[in-house]
């Protein structure tokens, strides 16, 4: 794995919440978010499907409570597990990237 793959730290990522992360790309790059609960961590696109707005109230700042986490636009909410919406306007779930831990850090497969 190049060192391009990493987004961050293991214990970056506090249990039961989230931060964000960039991906670096031809075209720019993308935001995404890295949420944890217990030993377990998933990446989404940081993009609400309901308006393309991103998830964040404030750059890296989330609403994740209970094992959801709540867009700050519009209120659509979203399991952290598996990114379905459970709730909200959006009518789709969150868009998920396939990520690992090795050796402490969170990285892209």
């Amino acid at each position: 794995m190049s060192v391009k793959s990493v987004l961050c730290r293991f214990d970056e990522v506090p249990d039961g919440g989230a931060v964000s992360a960039h991906v670096d790309s031809a075209t720019g790059g993308f935001e995404l978010i890295v949420m944890r609960q217990g030993d377990t961590v998933v990446a989404y696109h940081n993009e609400c499907p309901h308006a393309g707005r991103r998830l964040d109230y404030a750059p890296g700042q989330f609403l994740v409570r209970d094992g959801r986490i709540v867009c700050a636009v519009h209120g659509a909410t979203f399991e952290v597990a598996s990114g379905c919406c459970v709730g909200g306007p959006a009518r789709s779930g969150l868009v998920s990237l396939p990520v690992e831990v090795v050796d402490g850090e969170v990285r892209l497969r």
